[in-house]
């Protein structure tokens, strides 16, 4: 297959990247920065600056992953925008040239996340049930999947990755909680008692794969693991892997503060599970957070 994928640099485009290079499908990669993809993404990944590039090229897949990270700073007015448009902003336009083709792909598959639902509290998240809550989150990843929807207009196959939080080796989440962890200094976030749905990156992979191939697969579907964790035992879990206390919680009042609206998508969560993925006959390899965490970091960095 020929794929072009947006967000091609990030951690799940790289991985991507890597697996369907592997597998021998050709892979374009549309960025900002095209002179980085083939060190990011690998020497057999093509890297273009603008759609027009590829011409009438024919396309089998686009895989829509492209997005300004969430939780990187506070949710400024000015933040919020760059976050809008590096994800609503930007899926308009590839649907605005695809819908200039005559040859179209088959499927486009577009990213969102589990805070499409909101914060979920305690209630029981599937892929049939509507928003729990209004936040900037939530209306941000609606936006995000309504400008993608468009697609199927276009006669195309649309499917909408409602992703949790990856976990992965070398950077994402995990990499952003190493240094207070290694430090002693890590632990649960307010009370602790929100739920984190987390899957291993490798899962990822295979899932966005199993997806892409899968005909009958449409609509929405929850890209995590189906044991999501509270944030304590996730906190506990990651100092059993790291082999390092995990005690010194974070006061609510303290991430308002210094965070604001932000904060929110800490202290909230969505105990979300993957119905739809597991009835389609999808096999999980990580379902244990312990096994996922020592596959990934196995105790090469308790130094």
């Amino acid at each position: 297959m020929q794929i072009l994928l947006t967000g091609g640099t990030g951690l799940i485009g790289r991985a991507l990247c890597r697996h369907w290079h592997a597998q021998g499908h050709q892979l374009v990669v549309w960025s900002r920065q095209p002179e980085q993809v083939a060190r990011l993404c690998g020497p057999g990944v093509r890297a273009i600056a603008r759609l027009e590039e590829l011409a009438d090229e024919h396309l089998d897949a686009v895989v829509n992953l492209a997005g300004a990270p969430i939780a990187d700073r506070p949710w400024t007015n000015k933040r919020k925008t760059v976050l809008l448009a590096s994800r609503v902003a930007l899926t308009e336009q590839l649907l605005a040239w695809l819908g200039t083709r005559a040859d179209r792909p088959r499927v486009l598959l577009s990213g969102s996340a589990v805070g499409w639902y909101g914060d979920g509290g305690e209630q029981t998240l599937n892929e049939t049930m509507a928003p729990v809550a209004d936040d900037f989150a939530s209306q941000l990843c609606a936006a995000w999947e309504a400008a993608a929807l468009a697609g199927e207009a276009l006669g195309m196959r649309v499917v909408l990755l409602r992703t949790g939080l990856v976990l992965a080796a070398d950077g994402g989440f995990l990499g952003r909680l190493r240094l207070p962890f290694k430090l002693g200094l890590g632990g649960p976030l307010g009370n602790g008692r929100q739920w984190m749905p987390w899957i291993h990156l490798q899962d990822q992979i295979a899932l966005i794969d199993f997806l892409l191939q899968h005909d009958t697969a449409r609509g929405p579907y929850n890209a995590c693991a189906p044991a999501p964790a509270r944030n304590l035992d996730f906190s506990r879990a990651l100092g059993r892997a790291w082999r390092r206390p995990a005690l010194l919680p974070m006061p609510a009042w303290v991430l308002r503060l210094g965070l604001g609206e932000l904060s929110g998508l800490l202290l909230g969560g969505q105990r979300a599970l993957p119905e739809r993925l597991t009835a389609a006959g999808f096999t999980f390899r990580f379902t244990d957070l312990d096994e996922a965490l020592n596959d990934l970091l196995g105790h090469k960095d308790a130094a």
